[in-house]
């Protein structure tokens, strides 16, 4: 007999799905960028500003996407995201040039840019507190899968193909998560036809972090004095972070002399190393959260411990000469980086799970603006100095301003009184008379 799965499975399925598809989209042309580079003519500066080009719409469109959402809805808004960057992934394919590159991937950026304070909105809605780590760290470790995926895969395509297939297939892969996702998502979901009163009682408390729609003004001034250490944070992550995304595939082909399917092997690996980090972030300090019901503990602390695994892990990479070692080096420091996603993704949830698409937004905005100029620097010090590791000394430095950064962070005190952090607690004591009950 057919069993339902339980409706949050699915939806967190479905979100899954669509942190993989967008990572797919985003990191193709970093996994071709070598064999488009030598088709198209490209110096290394030019793809860097290709690479950049896609973070100056996808920065500028975070807080607006952000308000989008919670104006009008996780559903609405991906739904519309999803068709553009659709069409930008496949306008991709057809570009014969830098300036077609660059306008195609700043059209992914527009695309991109309210996907995921949008998919915050939507965990929001449907997952209480004490899950926020684990969501979050899950769903964006199937991102890590994408970019783990993306070059073998494309470099199988551009074998039995080419470069510009690629992205028309995965444009069109991206079409079916978008009918499937419109079939399906409801914004609220105590209004999912397929909702049980089992399940039902599992979700977020209702009336204070349920909100379909808000149509409250939103408190600027304080929320950006909240959220502002934690996008400093993630400008941190972000630098080291849009490097891997960016530069990685094209650094072991070039910069370590191998060939494209060599090179998307080595990059696949490092990238697996994220999806572990991702999951294994959000479990953890969803599971530190419970024992303690601190949530300073879980979230910033966390985030500290980290950032200095991704540290210590990077740091060989500037004088290593062993491809084995650099890369297991790289792989070990992007697991400890990608650990602090899912804390840094519950921190607004946290603090304001009314206004949390703008507040995510905002957070992510500062991963978005490390994207406009670390793949630029990343190019320009190549084509000046020929190091291929002398980047990343850059990230080391901003590493180590990250964790001072995060001392700052206060993912404890909610924005608005009675909604936030104080569900954390409340959730725990319900589970707690619960146990005591039976």
């Amino acid at each position: 007999m057919f069993h339902r799965p339980k409706v949050t499975r699915s939806i967190l399925a479905i979100m899954c799905a669509m942190s993989f598809i967008m990572y797919l989209d985003r990191v193709n042309l970093s996994a071709a960028a070598g064999v488009i580079r030598d088709d198209l003519h490209l110096t290394n500066t030019d793809v860097g500003l290709v690479f950049a080009a896609f973070a100056y719409t996808y920065a500028i469109c975070q807080v607006i996407g952000g308000w989008v959402s919670d104006r009008f809805g996780a559903k609405t808004t991906l739904t519309i995201c999803a068709s553009i960057w659709i069409v930008a992934t496949v306008a991709t394919g057809f570009a014969g040039g830098v300036v077609s590159l660059f306008c195609a991937r700043m059209l992914l950026g527009v695309g991109e840019g309210a996907a995921l304070p949008a998919q915050a909105r939507a965990l929001t809605n449907w997952y209480p507190a004490s899950k926020r780590g684990f969501v979050q760290g899950l769903t964006h470790s199937f991102s890590r899968l994408g970019n783990a995926v993306t070059p073998p895969l494309i470099a199988l395509i551009v074998a039995f193909a080419s470069w510009r297939a690629s992205f028309i297939l995965v444009g069109v892969l991206t079409a079916i998560w978008v009918v499937v996702y419109a079939w399906y998502f409801a914004d609220n979901p105590r209004k999912h036809r397929h909702m049980t009163a089992e399940e039902e009682a599992e979700l977020p408390p209702a009336g204070k972090v349920v909100i379909e729609k808000t149509r409250e003004p939103t408190p600027w001034g304080r929320l950006i004095k909240r959220i502002g250490p934690t996008m400093i944070v993630y400008f941190c992550y972000g630098w080291t972070g849009w490097l891997f995304f960016t530069w990685l595939p094209t650094f072991f082909m070039h910069g370590r002399g191998l060939d494209l399917k060599s090179s998307a092997l080595f990059s696949a690996g490092v990238f697996l190393s994220g999806v572990v980090g991702n999951t294994a972030g959000g479990v953890l300090s969803d599971r530190i959260l419970k024992r303690t019901g601190n949530v300073v503990a879980a979230r910033r602390n966390m985030i500290i411990v980290a950032f200095l695994g991704a540290l210590v892990f990077l740091a060989p990479v500037m004088f290593v000469k062993s491809l084995p070692i650099m890369a297991a080096s790289m792989s070990l420091s992007f697991f400890f980086l990608e650990m602090t996603i899912g804390p840094i993704w519950a921190v607004p949830m946290d603090i304001t799970p009314k206004h949390v698409g703008i507040a995510s937004g905002l957070v992510n905005a500062g991963s978005a603006v490390a994207g406009i100029f670390s793949p630029i620097v990343f190019g320009f010090i190549v084509d000046h100095t020929g190091s291929w590791t002398l980047p990343f000394a850059g990230s080391l430095g901003l590493l180590a301003v990250g964790i001072v950064m995060t001392f700052f962070m206060r993912p404890d005190i909610a924005l608005e009184p009675g909604i936030g952090s104080t569900d954390v607690t409340r959730e725990q004591d319900l589970e707690l008379a619960e146990r005591l009950g039976h």
